[in-house]
């Protein structure tokens, strides 16, 4: 995954909110394009022992925007969101979960961040997340933060999925 974009660099005089949602959207950018051209059962395949899978880092990450862009915003509750309750739980697939779908909502979510966020500058404090108030800015590093381990992540699992086509499905 590029480091350095278009967007990246034409934001680099920008204000530093819109610094932030550049960044921010890069990352759930290659998040969501590490599902392109993975077939449904290479994105469920488990390769590590956690329960990590490429089509759960995406779910994982819907999870995350919620938790950061929704609940941390507004203070509702993650039953009243509709996310699951903890981390751990974000990553377990249903059979229902599918490449369509998890995108589907990842880029629905990924939306409702934005118009969250829209309007709020990097000191504005938010009052919904369990460690007490928190300033943008704290917000939006973390993300950055959390969505570049799993793209980390997402790059690694993608590679030894499609290094596993040319070895016949052997790890």
């Amino acid at each position: 995954m590029s480091t350095t974009s278009d967007a990246a660099s034409t934001a680099f005089a920008a204000p530093l909110a819109v610094q932030f949602e550049v960044f921010v959207d890069e990352h759930r950018s290659a998040l969501d394009q590490c599902l392109e051209g993975m077939t449904e059962s290479e994105v469920r395949r488990s390769l590590v022992p956690s329960t990590t899978t490429l089509l759960g880092l995406v779910k994982h990450a819907a999870f995350v925007e919620q938790v950061w862009f929704n609940e941390a915003i507004t203070g509702r509750s993650r039953a009243d969101i509709g996310c699951a309750a903890g981390p751990e739980e974000s990553f377990v697939l249903s059979p229902e979960d599918t490449i369509d779908s998890v995108q589907f909502s990842y880029r629905r979510i990924c939306a409702e961040s934005r118009e969250a966020t829209a309007g709020l500058g990097p000191d504005h404090v938010v009052y919904g997340n369990r460690r007490g108030p928190l300033p943008m800015r704290w917000v939006y590093l973390h993300m950055i933060r959390e969505l570049a381990q799993h793209c980390g992540h997402a790059d690694i699992l993608r590679e030894q999925l499609i290094a596993q086509r040319s070895s016949g499905g052997a790890a």
